[in-house]
C-alpha cells in the first residue's frame, strides 16, 4: 500500500496548477452515456475515481478512450462512445468503490428506460443516503424495487414522464442524478430546492450543449422540457474549485512571509463568496487575475470561524483543510459543519500531530497555535478531504509525517505529490506493509 512521507518545514513557493474538477468530471462522464455516439470531454483530472467510473461505464457496452500521460500539468481528455450500449447495469464490485457511480441510475434510465445499479459505497464517514435519488426517479414515473443490494428501475413503456420533485435537504448528487433522467423524459419536469454548486451548473451546461432544454441552472428551481434524444458533443470541464481552495490554504500555511505562491488554471469565482470573505479575514493577502490566483505568506494568520453550507456557502469539502489552518492561527476559532455533521475523522489524526482540537456535536473547537508547533507522526487517512488535511499539517509540522492509506487522496487530488514537490515541499510516495505499519489498527 502507498503512503506519503512529508518532511516538514520546507517553504511552499513557485507555482501550483489546478486540474479539472473531479466533482464535475464524473457527472459529465455520466451525461455522455445519454448520447448515441462519441462524446469527448477535455480537462479531465487523472484520478482513481475517473478510472473507476470509466470501468463502470465500460460494463454497459460503451467504449471509453482515456490514456493519461505522466505530466501532472497536462490537461487530459476522455472520449466515451455510447453507441454500443446494451447492458444497463452498474455492478457492486465497482459501485462499492465510489458513490458517484450511482449516477448511472439516472444515466441508464434516461438512455434506455431501465437500470440495475448497486447501492453505493464511498468515503468511510457519515450517512449519505440515496433516498432522494430514488424518490426523484419515482417522481418521473420509474417503477423501482430493491433486490439483493441493487436498485432495479424501469420506465413503463420505455420512457420516463415529466414530474415534480422537491429535494429536502438540498443535494448535489440527487440534483445531478434526477437531471440525467429528466432530460429525455416525456413532458415537463420541475425540480425544486436544487443545488446551485458550479459542479451542477457546468454539468447542466453540457446537457444543454447535447440538446437538453433546461432553465434555471444556478437557482433553486430547475425546469426541464424533455427531448427525445441527446447528441454527442465536445465539451471542456471546469477547474477544480476544491483543489484551488486547498492550495490557497496551503499557501497561507507554508509560504514564507512576503513571498507569493502562484496558482494557475483556476476559476476563482467558483470558490463562492463565503470562502473568499473568510479567507480575506485571515489577513493573508491574495488576488485574482483571470485564471491565476496569487497568495502571499504572512507572519501570523488571524483566527476565523466558519460554518459550512450549500453553495454559495463555505464548502464542506474545505472544512478539514480550514481546520489545519486554524490550528496554526493566532487564537481560537470554531469550524462547524452543517452539511455533514459528523465529518470529523481527521480530528484524532490531527491531534496526533499536536493540534489542539475538540469535537462538540457538529463543531470543532480549535485552540490555535498558542506557541505549540505541530510535530511529525504517523497518521491514517480516512477519507478524501481528511487525507489532504493531514498532508497540509505535515508540511508545517516539525520532523517527518507519514500519511498512510493515501488511496483516499488519489481519488480526488491529481498527482499531488508531484505538484507539491515542484513547489518546494519535501514529499515522496513510498510503499509500506499495511499489516506492520505503525498507527494502523490491528
Amino acid at each position: 500500500m502507498d503512503k506519503l512521507v512529508v518532511h516538514g518545514g520546507r517553504p511552499l513557493t513557485g507555482t501550483l496548477h489546478v486540474g479539472g474538477s473531479k466533482n464535475t468530471a464524473l457527472p459529465l462522464m455520466a451525461a455522455a452515456v445519454l448520447a448515441d455516439g462519441a462524446t469527448t470531454i477535455h480537462n479531465i483530472p487523472v484520478l482513481q475515481d475517473v478510472a473507476t467510473f470509466a470501468n463502470v461505464i465500460r460494463v454497459t457496452g460503451c467504449t471509453v478512450d482515456w490514456n493519461p500521460d505522466d505530466d501532472p500539468n497536462t490537461p487530459e481528455s476522455i472520449t466515451i462512445d455510447a453507441s454500443g450500449i446494451h447492458h444497463f447495469e452498474a455492478p457492486y464490485d465497482l459501485v462499492k468503490k465510489m458513490r458517484a457511480s450511482f449516477y448511472m441510475l439516472g444515466a441508464l434510465l434516461g438512455r434506455g428506460g431501465k437500470a440495475r445499479v448497486s447501492l453505493p459505497g464511498g468515503c468511510a464517514w457519515g450517512p449519505r443516503p440515496v433516498d432522494l435519488h430514488i424518490e426523484g426517479m419515482k417522481a418521473l414515473g420509474a417503477e423501482i424495487r430493491e433486490e439483493g443490494g441493487y436498485v432495479i428501475a424501469e420506465a413503463p413503456g420505455g420512457r420516463l414522464k415529466g414530474g415534480r420533485m422537491r429535494f429536502e435537504p438540498v443535494s448535489v448528487g440527487a440534483t445531478i442524478n434526477v437531471l440525467l433522467a429528466a432530460v429525455t423524459a416525456e413532458g415537463e419536469t420541475v425540480l425544486e430546492n436544487t443545488a446551485a454548486e458550479p459542479d451542477v451548473v457546468v454539468f447542466g451546461q453540457m446537457l444543454q450543449a447535447m440538446g437538453a432544454q433546461i432553465d434555471g441552472l444556478g437557482t433553486d428551481t430547475i425546469t426541464v422540457q424533455g427531448v427525445e434524444r441527446m447528441n454527442p458533443v465536445e465539451f471542456t470541464n471546469c477547474p477544480d474549485r476544491i483543489e484551488l481552495g486547498t492550495y490557497m490554504i496551503a499557501a497561507a500555511l507554508a509560504t514564507p512571509p512576503g513571498e507569493t505562491l502562484t496558482i494557475t488554471g483556476a476559476q476563482p469565482e467558483h470558490l463562492g463568496p463565503d470562502f473568499t470573505e473568510r479567507f480575506r479575514e485571515t489577513g493573508v493577502p491574495f488576488e485574482f487575475d483571470g485564471d491565476v490566483v496569487r497568495v502571499t505568506g504572512v507572519e501570523t494568520v488571524r483566527p476565523v470561524s466558519v460554518e459550512t453550507a450549500p453553495y454559495p456557502g463555505f464548502a464542506t469539502d474545505l472544512q478539514a483543510q480550514w481546520t489545519v489552518l486554524m490550528a496554526q492561527a493566532d487564537g481560537p476559532s470554531t469550524v462547524r459543519d452543517t452539511v455533514y455533521t459528523d465529518r470529523f475523522k481527521h480530528v484524532p489524526e490531527l491531534r496526533r500531530l499536536g493540534a489542539d482540537l475538540q469535537v462538540k456535536g457538529d463543531t470543532v473547537e480549535v485552540a490555535g497555535r498558542n506557541g505549540r508547533p505541530l510535530s511529525g507522526a504517523t497518521v491514517m487517512s480516512t477519507d478524501l478531504r481528511a487525507s489532504v488535511s493531514l498532508v497540509l499539517a505535515g508540511m508545517v509540522a516539525e520532523g517527518t509525517t507519514n500519511v498512510l492509506r493515501v488511496y483516499h487522496l488519489d481519488r480526488g487530488y491529481e498527482r499531488i505529490e508531484h505538484k507539491l514537490q515542484g513547489a518546494g515541499v519535501d514529499i515522496a510516495r513510498e510503499q509500506y506493509d499495511e499489516a506492520h505499519a505503525e498507527g494502523v489498527p490491528a
